[in-house]
């Protein structure tokens, strides 16, 4: 599979078969992203992956506690700006849209759309669950490093055969998390990564996200049309 493949290919996986992952192949799946662009070498990602009995118990977890705190244990970070200005706030919400048509689920289904949200914190039913974390002292430059190499997870993950959902809601949990991993007080949750074999048969897996064309996005200056 080459890069063009694996980013048409790549997905927001929101069902997942129960086919364990090899260790082996998430070892060489960091092994290669950490390849990742990094200014200064400084690779300020941290890595945190369960399996198996360990990852069940955090879900279990995570389930018991949502029963009095739904909103988690708060944020470290804004994940949306609050006032999120267009065309972002209308893209955000066609998402949202779009995925709830995906498995018929109304805009008035308010429990419906409590369920699938709750989703998230099962991995999507993913055998590997894997956080983020970078140092508090990072700044802006760093975070995008992260980005860089969450992306670079995300294609090996493809080359594998895998797939992946990349969950910045799991950062509502950072409190509850630390107790299963116990990650050291300086670092800072970013986000959590379901990766597993994805359910084919799903419907939700078939979403497709619409792309802004580069016209919307993109200025080139000086270049001679064809």
């Amino acid at each position: 599979m080459n890069v063009s493949e694996a980013l048409q290919s790549r997905i927001s996986c929101r069902a997942f078969l129960s086919k364990p992952v090899p260790e082996d192949t998430l070892k060489a799946i960091l092994a290669g992203a950490a390849q990742a662009p990094s200014g200064g070498n400084l690779q300020p990602w941290w890595v945190y992956g369960l399996t198996g009995s360990a990852l069940e118990a955090l879900r279990v977890d995570v389930h018991e506690r949502m029963q009095e705190s739904p909103r988690g244990d708060g944020l470290e970070y804004e994940i949306y700006p609050p006032d999120l200005k267009e065309p972002y706030t209308a893209r955000r919400f066609k998402c949202g849209e779009d995925l709830y048509a995906s498995i018929d689920i109304a805009r008035e289904d308010k429990p419906g759309r409590i369920e699938q949200f709750k989703r998230n914190f099962d991995f999507f039913g993913a055998p590997v669950g894997l956080f983020l974390y970078l140092d508090r002292t990072m700044g802006p430059p760093q975070w995008a490093d992260c980005g860089m190499f969450l992306q670079s997870v995300m294609l090996l993950a493809r080359e594998h055969g895998l797939h992946t959902c990349a969950q910045e809601s799991w950062a509502q949990w950072y409190a509850t998390i630390a107790r299963h991993i116990d990650p050291p007080e300086e670092l800072l949750l970013f986000c959590g990564l379901a990766l597993g074999y994805m359910d084919e048969q799903a419907p939700v897996n078939r979403l497709r996200t619409e792309r802004a064309g580069i016209d919307e996005f993109a200025t080139l200056v000086g270049f001679q049309a064809n």
